[in-house]
Parts: structure tokens; sequence; C-alpha cells
């Protein structure tokens, strides 16, 4: 049996062209018309003499005359399909030679055939057209060489082949496991550091520890409600963990001072806030997205926001959640206001705002999530520190009392874990309590 080889893809300007006619002059034409574009032009004066030259040639095109006599265009061109499949096949034919083109088509499967008289301007464009498939197919037979040819060449010491290639198939599925692991891994490191970075900002003022983690969250749930889909809603909690950084700026003095009764020169430092917490994050990629709803979270939703005076949906859905619930956990922990409001009382303040300073929709939206939410969060539970058992997951951030990140969520508890968190429970007043995942049942 003839060994396979991969078939090397011809280039169109190197190309071979065999044309078979029984007329001299018709071949004469033929060379003179294709060879200025560069291809080797053989000619064949039969049938016969044709599958002599493809037997000893390297031929790409056959471009063949219907009429000839002994063996006609339509019985050459299937002889030419059958030992040489690879070669592409055109077919020369008169207008008159119509049922004879059919046959051809059927038994010589050709690619295209040509009326005769031939327009000198179209017949190259036709033949470049048939290498151009044929280096097609002369690929696609490559790649299959490079599977099914070499293994039949090699069949005979091929039995450890099929166990060679499922062990490295397997180590390949190994290794793409630990790198969507190590990747996986890198994210959470990412955005652990910044829950660590969110609690060093918040360490400045203990009123507002825990505010971003507790804003983050709510939003990438309202945002969740409200239909965004994955990667917006992540956006949005990471620009809930940062949206307070341009306030590192701010001093100490007005970073503790309701916004409420701030002077009009303090108000003025105040509003930059925003803007420079944009400009602070604009330099990682992973978090422009972040930035640029950070930088429109204090727009209203009539126009007399800061910084652009955006109004309406000209602001990022992102940012108009971020302000909903922004402003919903400030005014809980004094920093909009010298008085401190319930639960109940920020949502009515959101309530009574609606459609000057918030969406009204999303007001409505985040209402519903509230109530939703008074009966508990679905897939978890809340367990006590002498709970806890080694392979529990953390559903939610465990905070120290200042608001420093202890434990990130998600994370697996070692027995090690168990034993600090009962430790430090035992040190508190009050008892402990964490949020655990919990499975569903169907």
């Amino acid at each position: 049996m003839t060994p396979l080889h991969p078939v090397a893809p011809v280039p169109p300007a190197a190309a071979t062209i065999l044309c078979v006619d029984d007329e001299a002059n018709i071949l004469s034409a033929l060379r003179r018309l294709l060879r200025p574009s560069g291809w080797r032009v053989l000619t064949a004066p039969s049938a016969a003499a044709g599958l002599e030259l493809l037997a000893t040639e390297s031929v790409d095109v056959v471009l063949s005359d219907m009429r000839m006599p002994e063996m006609d265009g339509a019985q050459f061109l299937e002889q030419v399909r059958l030992r040489w499949p690879q070669v592409m096949r055109l077919l020369l034919t008169g207008y008159a030679d119509i049922s004879s083109t059919v046959n051809a088509i059927n038994r010589g499967q050709i690619y295209r055939y040509i009326a005769k008289p031939w327009n000198d301007s179209e017949l190259p464009l036709i033949v470049k057209e048939a290498l151009e498939r044929a280096q097609l197919l002369a690929e696609n037979m490559r790649l299959q060489a490079l599977t099914q040819g070499q293994n039949e060449q090699l069949r005979e010491l091929n039995e450890g082949l099929e166990r060679r290639v499922n062990e490295r198939t397997a180590e390949l599925h190994q290794v793409n496991s630990f790198l969507n692991l190590a990747n996986q891994q890198l994210k959470q490191k990412f955005l652990v550091s910044i829950k660590m970075f969110t609690g060093l900002i918040e360490l400045r003022a203990g009123a507002i520890a825990g505010h971003s983690r507790r804003v983050s969250e709510l939003a990438r749930r309202l945002a969740q409600a409200c239909g965004l889909d994955e990667r917006a809603s992540h956006d949005i909690f990471l620009a809930g963990l940062l949206h307070d950084i341009g306030k590192l700026g701010l001093s100490d003095a007005l970073m503790a001072r309701p916004v409420s009764s701030m002077s009009g020169t303090q108000m003025a430092e105040y509003c930059r806030h925003a803007s420079d917490g944009e400009a602070a994050l604009m330099p990682l990629e992973e978090l422009r997205e972040a930035a640029r709803l950070i930088r429109s979270h204090h727009e209203h939703f009539n126009g007399r926001g800061f910084p652009d005076s955006l109004c309406g949906e000209e602001i990022p859905i992102g940012s108009r959640i971020l302000a909903v619930v922004n402003d919903y956990d400030g005014f809980q922990i004094g920093t909009l206001a010298q008085k401190r409001l319930t639960p109940e009382q920020a949502l009515a303040m959101l309530v009574q705002l609606a459609g000057k300073r918030y969406d009204p929709v999303l007001v409505q939206a985040f209402a519903r999530l509230l109530e939703q939410e008074r009966s508990g969060q679905p897939g978890e539970q809340r367990v006590s520190a002498d709970q806890l058992l080694p392979g529990m997951l953390l559903a939610q951030d465990f905070l120290a009392e200042n608001g420093v990140l202890l434990l990130a969520a998600d994370i697996l508890l070692t027995p090690a874990m168990v034993g600090q968190i009962r430790t430090l429970a035992a040190r508190r007043a009050e008892p402990l309590w964490l949020q655990i995942r919990v499975e569903q049942k169907e």
C-alpha cells in the first residue's frame, strides 16, 4: 500500500494546470492565456495522454474539453476523480452539450463548467478560484493526514498511541484545571485585597466601619434583582467596595462631618471625591468600569447632583443603584445627616426623594428586595460560633468590630479557623453570629 503523506497547500502562483483537448489550436490558446499568471501549464491531446501525465506529474487543476474521441470529457474527469480526487476538475463545453455536461457533473463531480467560446478575462479568474478551492482541500487533507494518514503508515507501531494520546489529553485537562483553579484563586485574592483596602479606608472613621461592604453586597443583590448580567453586577459590587476611595484626600474633620452640616467651601471640597475616586482607579483595567460608576454615584435623577449634573437615564444604571444603596446605609450611620435613621426611616427617605434624587423604579425595586431579605437569604443559615464546624462555607465576609476584614466570603472553614473564631467569640460580651452557605434541596 502506498504510504499517505500530508499534502502541502500549493500557492496559486506556483500551481500546475493540465489542459486536455484534441485540438492543438485550443491547447495553444489556453497555454498563451494561462501562462502570464505564472502557472505551469501542461497540455495533452487526448484523455489517455492526460491520464499518463497525471500519473507522473503533480497537477492541481485539470481543464478538459467535453468532446474528444475514444474517451470524452465526462469519462476522463470521472477517472481523474477516482484516481486523483484532490485535483480540481474544470470542463470546457459548448452550449449544445447540456446533457453531456450534466453527465460530466454527475460522473466527474466537476468544480465548474466553462462555455465555449470562453471569455479571456473570465477564464483565468475561474482557474484561480479553482486553485484556491484546491488549496482549501489540500489543507484539509493535510490536517486529516496528520491524524489518519500517519496512523495508517505506522499502524504496526501504533498500539500504544491511543494510550499515550489519552494520557496526554488527561494531562492537558489536569493542567487546564490547575490553571482555572489558579485563575479563580487569583481573582479571589484580588477581591480580598480590595476588601482589605476598603477596611483600611474605613478605619479613618469608626462610624462608617463596614459601610462599603454593606453597600457593595446590597448593590450587587439589587443589580441581580433588576436583571443585570453577572459582569455588570460584579462591576457594581467592586464600585460599591471602592466608592469612597476618593475621600482619602479629605481631612479627618471633613470625613467625620455629616453632609447636611457642611459649609459651602467644605461641600465644594467634598464634591471632588467622586471624580478623584474615578481618577485613582482608572490605571487598573479591571476597575475601569467600576471607576466610571463611582464618578457618577452622586448624580441626582433630577440633574442636580455632581460632578457632571447628569439626569435620568444619562446616569449609568450602576451609579443609580449605588446612589440608592449608599444613601440607604448613609442615613443609618449618620454620614448624610446629624441624626441617624432606622432602616425603616432610611427607606422612607428614599421613597420621599424618589424622582428627585433617586431613580423611582430602582427605589421600588430596592424596597421589594429589602422585604424579601427580611425572611432571610436563600441558601444561607445564621449560626453561632460554637455551632461552627470545619468544612462549612462562609456566606458573608466576617468582620472585626471595627470593620476590618477577618475572613472573606466563600472561604471553606478549616479546624484552625473555627478555633480562632471561637476564641474571638469568647472575648466578646455579645454572641457572635456568622452566615453559612447551606445546600439547596430540590
